[in-house]
């Protein structure tokens, strides 16, 4: 009997093609061959995904001589000196993987070969061996994770924000950066998460405000961000663009308290406030990630 965990041979899927030929039962070929029925099933399907099967035993043959001259490549990030540097020396510099894949498309648009999509620079973090190197890179993401997790399993996570107005609402004079009176906001979150700092950026002048906060609840954010909006004359003071944290859950509040509107970039998209990010970045190299809160 063969081994059920080994690879298919050439003469087993020789005999998988005549007998589905012949409409005999997969588990029935399965018997003859010694191989469990799931193992035919997952070869077949590989080719066709309905019951009236076509299965072709060269073309299974290619499939499987494909998929293991695969294994074991070398990532994009591995295999190419250049766009390893440029990854390593930006995540140094506490860029997020999506702020550096969408800056490699302006800064290599011609030149594909440097180009790399966020995951990938994850995955290059995450299968990095134990050294100093990946406590290095580690280091530097803002969320200190162990492991990967799945878009999937962090949306099932976080709850949505109610009536959130989105920034393809916000005037054109923001994006512009034309009359300012448009902020930017977000938290500085401390060490082990006990503390937090919010920022406040204005997007034409780059004025920018530290706001001190006792917790990082949306009560508390809301009070304030409100109390630090008020030393602030009301024609510099027009809009607030977010993240989608659940902080600034309570902007509907905030704004009747304020008149200020609050529009909320788009989920994994950083570089919509890119004054804030690169202001937060600043602070948190400054103080190496250790806020000292004084209320």
């Amino acid at each position: 009997m063969s081994n059920k965990k080994s690879e298919l041979k050439q003469w087993e899927r020789e005999e998988i093609s005549k007998g589905i030929y012949a409409y005999e039962k997969l588990n029935k070929i399965a018997k003859r061959l010694g191989r469990s029925p799931s193992a035919l099933t997952r070869e077949v399907r590989k080719q066709v995904k309905v019951k009236n099967w076509c299965y072709s035993a060269t073309k299974g043959q290619e499939i499987a001589t494909l998929n293991r001259s695969r294994r074991g490549r070398l990532r994009k990030i591995n295999n190419n000196q250049a766009l390893r540097d440029y990854v390593e020396t930006k995540l140094r510099e506490q860029w997020s993987p999506e702020e550096i894949a969408n800056r490699l498309k302006i800064e290599y648009a011609e030149n594909t070969t440097m180009r790399v999509s966020h995951e990938t620079i994850y995955q290059y973090l995450y299968c990095l061996p134990r050294g100093e190197l990946k406590k290095e890179l580690m280091a530097s993401l803002r969320l200190r994770r162990k492991r990967r997790l799945s878009r999937a399993s962090i949306h099932a996570r976080r709850p949505g924000i109610e009536d959130a107005v989105s920034i393809s609402e916000r005037p054109n004079e923001a994006a512009e950066r034309i009359i300012p009176g448009h902020w930017e906001g977000d938290l500085i979150v401390g060490k082990d998460r006990q503390s937090a700092l919010g920022t406040l950026a204005e997007r034409t002048t780059r004025t920018v405000l530290l706001v001190p906060l006792k917790k990082k609840d949306a009560l508390s954010v809301r009070l304030a961000f409100a109390r630090a909006f008020k030393r602030i004359p009301k024609k510099f003071a027009k809009s607030l663009t977010y993240d989608r944290g659940t902080e600034m859950a309570q902007h509907k509040l905030f704004t009747e308290e304020t008149g200020i509107k609050v529009y909320f970039a788009d989920p994994h998209s950083p570089w919509q406030r890119g004054t804030n990010e690169n202001t937060k970045r600043f602070y948190e190299l400054i103080t190496k990630q250790k806020i000292a809160i004084n209320s």
